[in-house]
């Protein structure tokens, strides 16, 4: 009897371990490339995260912080990227952050978006109509 409460308590605790909060995001994460780190941060029950480092943070001049010109909306392009907001919206919802969504300043474009953590490894998923045609990129920590 003994030994059949020792592995059921190590049974409990390795599910633990494995277990995630929703803060388990709450961070920073460098994206695929490497060449950007965003800081994930909860605000009001949802997840958001901005941009705050880049590899090339100016402009060609060498002064000029880097701007968000590929921004569809005129009135945007010329912003600063740096400390820009990319991810948007997401709320925990059954171990995934759901409902968000993710800029990406490379194209100038905004998707829907749902997070998963794999491991030490972020999975954002984003997508147009639904999450079956979209593209994952695996984000790690710095």
């Amino acid at each position: 009897m003994k030994r059949l409460t020792w592995i059921m308590g190590l049974c409990i605790a390795s599910l633990t371990g494995f277990a995630q909060s929703a803060n388990s995001i709450n961070g920073q994460w460098l994206n695929p490339e490497k060449d950007g780190k965003i800081e994930i941060y909860e605000s009001s029950g949802k997840y958001y995260g901005k941009l705050v480092w880049m590899k090339d943070p100016l402009e060609a001049d060498g002064k000029t912080p880097r701007k968000d010109g590929k921004n569809k909306d005129a009135a945007r392009r010329g912003r600063p990227l740096m400390n820009q907001v990319i991810l948007t919206g997401f709320k925990f919802e059954n171990g995934k952050w759901i409902d968000g969504e993710v800029y990406d300043p490379k194209s100038g474009k905004t998707y829907n978006s749902v997070m998963s953590l794999k491991g030490e490894k972020l999975e954002v998923r984003g997508y147009v109509g639904t999450p079956l045609l979209g593209r994952t990129a695996v984000f790690t920590r710095p």
